[in-house]
Parts: structure tokens; C-alpha cells; sequence
């Protein structure tokens, strides 16, 4: 982002990271922020420091934070609002197989679409939505956490079960959309966490539409999805 910015090859750009005392607090590295919080400010920069360029100054220096448009609560009587300056969309569709007599769900294939704006690096997005994927795996399925007064009763990995390599979806894919953001850097979107939102409830409606029952609590372990098939036999 920056050697376009500033006209460059990528090889002559250096980076400064993870130092607040040289280049001061910019907030959170976190959830889908950090690409279109940083765009916009590399943007910023670079206009002042190739208007410096050209009125001849030598370093051009330009120092820009950025800071994203105020947001609203909703209105309690109206329901008018301005709660977010920028979205982002994401739909998936889910094959899976359920074993009736185990309660054993495998997801056999997950396609998972994304607006995600301009991509900057299709492998990392890729990686991303793939990971999510994985991710939100476990949290519709395995991951079972109990806890009781504040406390985890499960803290191990062999009693809170993260989905392993054979647990995993077998086929997962990737469809993105460059539709650009008006607010974004290049119209970029972040897209961080989306791809694990939508997962769950296409997993419950793909169990739903293969066993004719809803389930509406997470996640889907096999005892409980036994207890549901079993509860009107």
C-alpha cells in the first residue's frame, strides 16, 4: 500500500512495527480494522509527503493519523442510527452428512463467499477465510466449554476438543468479491472475522434440512444431536 501510495518499488519501502515509542498508540491490531485503518492512514501520509516533495522540501516527511468517521448508538424511539461507518458481507452454503446412529456431524464442503473490496494479498485472504472456516468448525461443533462460578471445568485440550486435521471440513471454497468500499483505502473491506459468523447457523440449517430437526444450542456434539433425533422416537 505504501509503494503505491507513493509511486515506488515495494524493495525501497521499510517498515517500523510494534513500537509505540517511535511511531505512537494507533489503537488495536484487531478483528477486521487493521488493513483499512491502516490504508487510510499511509494514504494520508503520502499526499503530505508528496505535497512536501513538491514544494521542494528534502526529506519529504509526511505525518498522518487517521481516525475513523463517529459512530451512534441506536435511538430507543426511533431506531435511527449511524452504529458502524463501514461493513462487510459474507454468505456461505454447507454440505454435511450426519450419522443418525452416532450423531456424528462431517462437513463435507464449505463455499464461503466474501465481499472483501480490493484485494491487497489473495493469499492472506484466502488463509484468512479458510482459517475462520476451520475455526468457526469448532465452534459449532466441538467445542463444548463448560464452566461453573467463573471457572472452566474443561481446560485441557483433551476435555475442550479443537477440531484436529480429520476433523476438519473436507473441502473448503473461496469465492471473492471485489466490490470496492467508497470509505475504504483502494476500496478495501476488512474481512477478518467474517467467514466465521455464518457458519453455525448454515451447519444447524444443513442438519435440519438432512434430518428434518432443528437444533438451537451450540454447539452440535453428538449426544446432543442423538438426544434431538431420538426425542420423538
Amino acid at each position: 500500500m505504501v509503494a503505491e501510495a507513493v509511486g515506488v518499488p515495494l524493495d525501497l519501502v521499510e517498515g517500523v512495527f510494534s513500537d509505540t515509542a517511535v511511531t505512537g498508540d494507533s489503537g488495536s491490531a484487531s478483528a477486521s480494522r487493521l488493513t483499512w485503518m491502516a490504508g487510510n492512514a499511509i494514504i494520508g501520509a503520502a499526499d503530505k509527503a508528496l505535497q512536501a516533495w513538491q514544494d521542494e522540501e528534502r526529506p519529504a516527511i509526511g505525518h498522518h493519523r487517521f481516525v475513523p468517521p463517529v459512530t451512534e448508538a441506536l435511538d430507543p424511539k426511533t431506531g435511527k442510527a449511524n452504529p458502524n461507518f463501514t461493513y462487510g458481507y459474507v454468505a456461505q452454503a454447507v454440505d454435511v452428512a450426519v450419522d443418525v446412529e452416532t450423531g456424528h456431524i462431517t462437513i463435507e464442503r464449505v463455499v464461503c463467499a466474501n465481499d472483501v473490496g480490493r484485494i491487497v494479498n489473495r493469499n492472506l485472504v484466502e488463509g484468512q477465510l479458510e482459517g475462520a472456516v476451520i475455526q468457526a468448525h469448532g465452534y459449532a461443533i466441538t467445542e463444548n466449554m463448560q464452566s461453573r462460578d467463573g471457572h472452566i471445568l474443561n481446560p485441557r485440550f483433551s476435555t475442550y476438543l479443537i477440531p484436529g486435521i480429520m476433523d476438519i471440513p473436507t473441502q473448503v471454497d473461496s469465492v471473492l468479491l471485489e466490490e470496492p468500499d467508497p470509505l475504504g483505502p483502494w476500496g478495501i473491506r476488512g474481512m477478518a472475522e467474517m467467514p466465521m459468523i455464518p457458519l453455525a447457523p448454515a451447519v444447524v440449517a444443513a442438519v435440519h434440512d438432512a434430518t428434518g430437526y432443528w437444533i438451537d444450542k451450540l454447539p452440535l456434539t453428538p449426544s446432543r444431536v442423538i438426544a434431538t433425533l431420538n426425542s420423538s422416537t
